[in-house]
């Protein structure tokens, strides 16, 4: 048979010296399968958007009586779209539930001989407190020591939007996005630390105007290392 002449077909596929048969056949079924994760994204992307439509009248009645209950005229003219406006607000600003890890990772984990420091800072993170449901934003800054694996940096990015978009508490969401990190590359070490402003001090209550809150979650390394701890916080220091 031809294929038997490995020295004749053969290709390099992956490191290893296989036939051009079965290096195609792999590449095929790669295909299909990617294919496959692509249409389960949308299906699930599609089920999701059918949920949030559903879901949006009781959201809209809910903004509606609020606005009632301020004393407001829901039929002025300023007003007639605002519950309706104000729903979809909330679903965009919570899309969070909808979503996992998995879902932005998408296979962007890559084997790689690096095992130095990774760090991506000054992400931009906007959330709800879930005390008020009034926003807290700042910045987020992400260190990771690579166990032979690295992921793809703007998925750092996504994993804080995932966890951000939701009701939330600062100190609960910085160990969320540690613990997903963790979870998902499995590094020797993890640190997340954010700085935010919180709407719920500088609009009511004590409004202090610069008042920011600092949290951290140090996994690993980071936790049980000084020096790697100490490298980091150095790094992602504001100039």
């Amino acid at each position: 048979m031809e294929y038997q002449k490995v020295t004749d077909v053969s290709a390099m596929c992956n490191g290893n010296i296989v036939s051009e048969l079965n290096c195609r056949n792999g590449f095929v079924e790669l295909s299909i399968e990617t294919k496959k994760a692509a249409v389960q994204r949308i299906n699930e992307t599609s089920r999701k958007e059918a949920e949030d439509e559903s879901r949006l009248p009781i959201l809209e009645a809910a903004y509606t009586t609020i606005l009632k209950g301020l004393g407001e005229n829901t039929d002025r003219q300023g007003l007639l779209r605002t519950p309706l406006r104000a729903a979809k607000a909330m679903q965009f600003l919570t899309k969070g539930y909808h979503e996992t890890i998995y879902d932005v990772l998408n296979d962007a984990i890559f084997d790689e001989d690096h095992e130095e420091l990774v760090i991506v800072k000054d992400i931009d993170m906007f959330s709800l407190c879930e005390h008020h449901l009034v926003p807290f934003f700042g910045k987020v800054h992400i260190g990771y020591l690579p166990n032979k694996k690295v992921v793809g940096l703007s998925k750092l990015a996504r994993i804080v939007e995932i966890y951000s978009r939701r009701l939330q508490v600062q100190e609960r969401l910085t160990k969320q996005i540690a613990t997903a990190i963790s979870e998902a590359l499995q590094p020797a070490g993890v640190a997340v630390v954010i700085e935010a402003a919180h709407m719920c001090m500088v609009m009511r209550g004590v409004q202090k105007m610069n008042s920011r809150t600092v949290t951290s979650a140090m996994l690993g390394s980071f936790r049980e290392d000084p020096k790697t701890r100490e490298e980091f916080l150095a790094l992602t220091k504001s100039a």
